[in-house]
């Protein structure tokens, strides 16, 4: 008898572990503060945490909403939401390189099951779990190995979008895995790609160490604006290079320009305004630019003879006579992967530090350039 009743206990228990709480109300909320960002906004409610994607991609119509909660939970039927997350999340997916080094901030690049194509991913956290076998390879972005992604069982994909939906995690989404769309990379400014670590810490359950990670870097990034403020010269800069038969550029309004201006130089294409990247002939670069002191991020060339095999005339620029060209290209991880692609936009305050040291060397003596170097 006394087994009898053990037994319809535990089924009891069992029982009511599964069925869901159910949330007539919303109820009140508390806004996460989010300064710089204007991609999502996270909101706290008592019973779960509300994540929105106000643009997962461009020309996206409406948000994708995220519930994140500590329990299962039932919200009220008239609520349109994307996925709803039980945490914890033990078992993660992500796409991209930049989701990479939010998720070794927070304590969480342990979690992490797979990637598409692991040469890109430069930092040692990462590859050191690559090769201990910790990480899988699950093929390309355009075509996911579903097998190896399904096989992973992971709680949740971290992805995104150019033009809608990414159809090949459609499977993923079918088979009950929740996918997130992060859309960090159509932010225009700076600290607000960073503060997209929020959102990482928001679905990991560490908003509270996102926030303080956050800061620091926001701390970090005015204290060096500041001291590029203290001098009085602000060096030309020219950026960019030839793609085919037009040399594409930065616009004024552009995260990159921002970058120019916080270091306390002179971009002069400042005054231009637009999406994406100017493209224009190189006579008119030449024109306007010739006479720049310097020449920052020249595409993906990594020495003066590659920019040379290309077109002789880039001699003609002084910032090429003078060897004041400087390249990210050329600091990459073990496997080639470019680090300033993965780590960049979490770390903009370190980005700033290098231009700060490049155009006013005297400001940052003791500082080590972390991205950019000089073109071999």
């Amino acid at each position: 008898m006394n087994k009898i009743f053990y037994l319809l206990a535990v089924i009891c228990l069992l029982s009511c572990q599964d069925k869901p709480k159910k949330i007539t109300e919303l109820g009140d909320f508390e806004e996460v503060k989010v300064d710089y960002a204007k991609g999502f906004s996270i909101k706290k409610y008592k019973d779960f945490t509300q994540i929105n994607v106000h643009k997962p991609w461009p020309d996206a119509e409406k948000d994708l909403i995220y519930i994140v909660a500590d329990e299962n939970i039932q919200l009220p039927e008239n609520f349109e939401y994307e996925a709803l997350i039980t945490k914890p999340v033990d078992k993660i997916v992500t796409t991209s390189t930049t989701h990479i080094p939010s998720l070794i901030s927070l304590d969480k690049i342990e979690n992490l099951v797979g990637f598409p194509n692991l040469d890109y991913i430069s930092s040692k956290e990462a590859r050191k779990l690559i090769n201990e076998g910790e990480i899988r390879d699950i093929g390309q972005n355009e075509s996911i190995n579903t097998e190896v992604l399904l096989s992973l069982q992971p709680d949740l994909i971290f992805s995104f979008a150019i033009e809608g939906r990414n159809k090949t995690l459609d499977q993923a989404r079918n088979a009950g895995i929740p996918v997130i769309y992060n859309s960090d990379w159509l932010e225009e400014n700076p600290l607000g790609k960073a503060e997209w670590i929020k959102f990482f810490g928001a679905f990991l359950g560490k908003l509270d160490q996102a926030e303080s990670e956050f800061n620091q870097v926001v701390s970090d990034y005015k204290a060096t604006k500041k001291l590029a403020e203290k001098t009085e010269r602000q060096p030309t800069v020219i950026s960019g290079a030839m793609h085919q038969d037009r040399w594409y550029l930065p616009y004024g309004n552009s995260w990159q320009a921002q970058f120019f201006e916080d270091a306390n130089a002179n971009y002069i294409y400042s005054y231009t305004k637009g999406k994406g990247s100017i493209a224009l002939a190189f006579e008119k670069v030449l024109e306007k630019a010739q006479d720049t002191e310097f020449w920052v991020s020249p595409g993906h060339y990594s020495s003066y003879e590659a920019l040379l095999s290309t077109n002789k005339h880039y001699a003609e620029f002084e910032a090429f006579q003078n060897k004041n060209i400087y390249t990210m290209a050329n600091t990459k991880g073990e496997t080639g992967g470019v680090l300033f692609y993965e780590l960049g936009p979490n770390r903009p305050d370190l980005i700033l530090k290098d231009l700060v040291k490049i155009f006013h060397p005297d400001l940052l003596s003791e500082y080590e350039l972390t991205f950019f170097k000089p073109l071999d």
